[in-house]
């Protein structure tokens, strides 16, 4: 009977016996077992590969989107500012500004840039090619510079939305005519100031200062950023210190019995019940039977509060039970009472996973549109908010407008106010994060 050699232990590695040598059935083991986790690496890293590309892909997607709505077209005019037509008084106080019409001088500055053009109809196309916001421009720069008045300088005006996206190069010129809102003569006379070097694009602050609008070109995102700014307050000052309280005494006060078992399942089912049934709950108990004012940031806030309150019920709880048990016994053991046992070392160890999951839920609220919708926060909202019974909207639901909104410069517009919704909420991340760490105890 042949003897089968053995295997060097050298080929093998720290798998070898003490003798030195292996046999070849554990060899084979031993490669499949290598094989095996190799592909497991590859496995994780191709998924790992997949996954980023996708969000890079979102997000360049996204950005690609939404940068058009950054950026605001402007045409620069000559512009007179004659003193009889905006100060006949001869007093430039803000009454005369509110009162001047420069509105019209906007459009006889674009009128003087084309003295060629006398036909009332060609004349009305041509003034549309300035925005609704040009003259809201002349009287920001009159007040900004009273010494304007009586003289001609050269101003920058907002174009309409149209005529911005052509500038942004989002206008087919080889479709025909009637596939546009933009005819041949008017993209012929914003070549023709193109030409001139008079068009130009500026970063759009007014996207971030103003609030909605039906024009494009007047709507911007702040006071949706006012209105979530808001409701998150009430949010957060409402369900913070319940869940809180309520997650302490249940997992440290409370007896262990049927009906706590029972608060605790409906805990579990309510963090898992859809948004849009708190929504009904906050139409038929604040609005209808307490008479709250609809559209408020109070009401989203209260009803946001009963959605997140679960969450962080859930959260402090999870985090109080991981605090060991040792501190517990120390501190009872040194004579401290039940209630300075959770108040003096239990709870500002659990404080990481306290505002870690009170920022998550926090973060969820956010994001809510349906139950918001529920109770009239969708309206459409001109004004900023100054104050909780105001009536307001929320970003979610202000993307969820422009998105619904047939005007092509709207979508521009989605996608930049969903960026700043992101941008929110990558801040509430990192802030959780850094509270974590910055809480965190080792033991």
């Amino acid at each position: 009977m042949t003897d089968i050699a053995p295997t060097p232990a050298r080929d093998i590695g720290p798998a070898a016996d003490p003798s030195g040598f292996v046999r070849p059935e554990v060899s084979k083991r031993l490669s499949r077992r290598y094989a095996a986790e190799t592909r497991f690496r590859i496995y994780g890293i191709a998924a790992l590969t997949v996954a980023t590309s996708f969000l890079v892909f979102l997000i360049a997607t996204m950005i690609a989107g939404a940068w058009p709505a950054l950026l605001q077209g402007t045409v620069t005019l000559q512009v007179e500012f004659d003193r009889d037509e905006i100060a006949p008084s001869g007093a430039l106080d803000e009454a005369a500004l509110r009162k001047a019409n420069f509105e019209g001088i906007a459009r006889n500055a674009i009128y003087g840039a084309f003295p060629q053009v006398t036909d009332r109809r060609e004349k009305r196309d041509l003034g549309r090619l300035l925005g609704a916001t040009a003259g809201d421009a002349l009287r920001a720069a009159l007040r900004a510079d009273p010494a304007l008045l009586g003289t001609t300088a050269a101003i920058a005006l907002p174009l309409s939305d149209d005529a911005e996206l052509l500038v942004k190069g989002l206008v087919d010129r080889g479709s025909a005519q009637k596939e546009r809102r933009l005819s041949d003569r008017e993209i012929a006379w914003l070549d023709a100031l193109g030409a001139e070097g008079r068009l130009e694009t500026r970063f759009n602050k007014g996207f971030f200062t103003n609030g909605d609008s039906r024009e494009p070109e007047r709507a911007g995102v702040w006071g949706a950023i006012v209105g979530s700014f808001l409701t998150l307050v009430v949010t957060l000052v409402l369900s913070f210190p319940l869940g809180v309280i309520s997650a302490v005494y249940l997992e440290e006060f409370a007896p262990k019995n049927r009906w706590t078992e029972i608060i605790e399942v409906n805990i579990n089912n309510l963090a898992a019940v859809p948004s849009i049934v708190f929504g009904l709950l906050g139409l038929a108990v604040f609005l209808n039977f307490f008479g709250l004012p609809r559209s408020a940031p109070l009401v989203g806030g209260m009803v946001l509060a009963l959605m997140t309150l679960p969450t962080i019920i859930i959260a402090t709880r999870a985090a109080l039970v991981a605090v060991p048990p040792s501190i517990r016994e120390a501190a009872l053991g040194v004579g401290a009472s039940q209630l300075q046992v959770v108040m003096h070392h239990v709870l500002p160890l659990a404080t990481p996973g306290v505002l870690t999951g009170s920022i998550i839920g926090m973060a969820r609220a956010l994001g809510e549109t349906a139950p918001l919708l529920m109770i009239g926060m969708v309206a459409f909202i001109v004004d900023i908010p100054g104050s909780l019974t105001d009536p307001a909207t929320v970003l979610p639901v202000q993307i969820y407008i422009w998105a619904d909104s047939p005007e092509r410069a709207f979508v521009a517009k989605t996608g930049a106010a969903t960026l700043v919704l992101l941008s929110f909420l990558l801040v509430m991340n990192a802030l959780a994060i850094f509270l974590r760490k910055q809480f965190e105890r080792r033991w």
